[in-house]
């Protein structure tokens, strides 16, 4: 997709199609859509690319990972910031780490970039369950 502030929107949108045709719950669906729309976001604002590739797959064991991929062919250095109370930004990671069970960065192999991904364990029972 295009690496446009406008398109963090179709982004969320597409995620949320997807996981509700994998039916769901509602709330991994919620915590994993406000994952990517940081990852996005962050791979917008923090890399040069003009592309990026948004990526998410089911486990049988009930793991879902998302993946965003960017064209930033410098490697990333993803601490989460610890920003101020009045500050307006920075806290996109914080989110990140807080709602994934695991998270990184890595080489992407797909675009010569950055991967960043979180993982998310649905509790046993709790893909297609509704």
């Amino acid at each position: 997709m295009p690496a446009r502030p406008t398109d963090v929107g179709e982004a969320r949108c597409a995620m949320g199609e997807k996981l509700r045709t994998w039916r769901l719950p509602e709330q991994v669906r919620q915590d994993a859509i406000l994952i990517l729309s940081e990852l996005v976001t962050n791979a917008i604002r923090h890399t040069p690319s003009t592309r990026i590739l948004c990526c998410v797959g089911l486990t049988t064991d009930g793991v879902l990972h998302l993946e965003v991929h960017d064209q930033d062919l410098t490697a990333r250095n993803l601490p989460p910031r610890d920003p101020g109370l009045d500050d307006e930004g920075g806290r996109g990671l914080l989110l990140v780490q807080h709602f994934a069970d695991k998270w990184g960065a890595e080489r992407s192999s797909l675009t010569g970039g950055n991967t960043v991904w979180a993982a998310l364990t649905c509790r046993t029972g709790d893909a297609h369950s509704e």
